[in-house]
């Protein structure tokens, strides 16, 4: 499994996009030095707000554009018969592709955050704490749309994969609204139909922490300790059932 995460992140760090998308990461990171002056009010939450906005777009563009051609690029260039050939277990070659790609997306993170705190230095303004969590919750929510991304296409086509992924990803985000029109409807069957439904997304909406930097809320550390654990235990979830579609998944030469 190691040698599979290694060769996994030395084919996709030349990949050209990779660079590509770190260009136009640090390009838009490096903008927010000018939003001062296009905005009008607080424009320290905006160049916080936009710093890690472009960390997290730059990042789910990577992982879906990218990471959804992990298994079928395998699998479309039949070099999935030469690695099952060999004594290789199909959940380490699974698991090898998903800590492979991990790494990319920890590398693109890392390096957008250092220049992105570095700006924050230059503008004197402070690093808190949510902005810390607020950069390592991004990191879970990609990983989380990484394995999303593997579970999919493991049984659907590149662009299908693609679209349900962002779909996912997006609804996640945004469900709250959804349990909130369906309250007001005042129909307990429809209420309780979505938070059971709500149990099938991942809880993105609670890693999005940078909405809130800058107000008044205080988060107790429990709250950090208990989203880490819902995000780990989601993608634990999320591989286990990748890894049995995967084993169960019979490839035609």
């Amino acid at each position: 499994m190691l040698n599979i995460a290694i060769n996994t992140f030395r084919e996709i760090v030349r990949n050209k996009f990779l660079y590509l998308i770190i260009f136009f990461a640090f390009a838009f990171i490096i903008f927010s030095f000018s939003i001062w002056s296009l905005t009008i009010g607080d424009d320290e939450k905006v160049i916080v707000d936009f710093g890690l906005a472009m960390i997290e777009i730059f990042g789910l563009i990577w992982v879906l554009f990218v990471g959804s051609q992990l298994l079928f690029k395998e699998v479309e260039w039949k070099t999935i018969f030469l690695i099952l050939s060999k004594p290789i277990q199909r959940y380490e070659f699974v698991l090898g592709k998903f800590f492979g790609f991990s790494f990319t997306i920890a590398l693109i993170v890392l390096l957008q955050s250092i220049l992105f705190l570095w700006v924050l230095l230059i503008k004197w303004i402070d690093i808190t704490n949510l902005i810390g969590f607020s950069l390592l919750f991004t990191f879970f929510k990609l990983e989380i749309l990484l394995a999303l991304v593997l579970f999919f296409s493991s049984f659907m086509s590149n662009m299908l994969t693609i679209l349900v992924s962002l779909w996912v990803y997006v609804l996640g985000h945004g469900f709250s609204l959804l349990l909130d029109m369906f309250s007001r409807l005042e129909s307990a069957f429809l209420l309780w139909g979505a938070q059971v439904f709500q149990l099938l997304l991942p809880p993105l909406e609670a890693l999005n922490i940078k909405d809130v930097i800058g107000s008044f809320q205080n988060f107790h550390m429990n709250y950090f300790l208990f989203n880490s654990f819902y995000a780990l235990a989601y993608l634990a979830i999320i591989l286990f059932f990748t890894v049995l579609i995967f084993n169960k998944k019979s490839f035609q030469d």
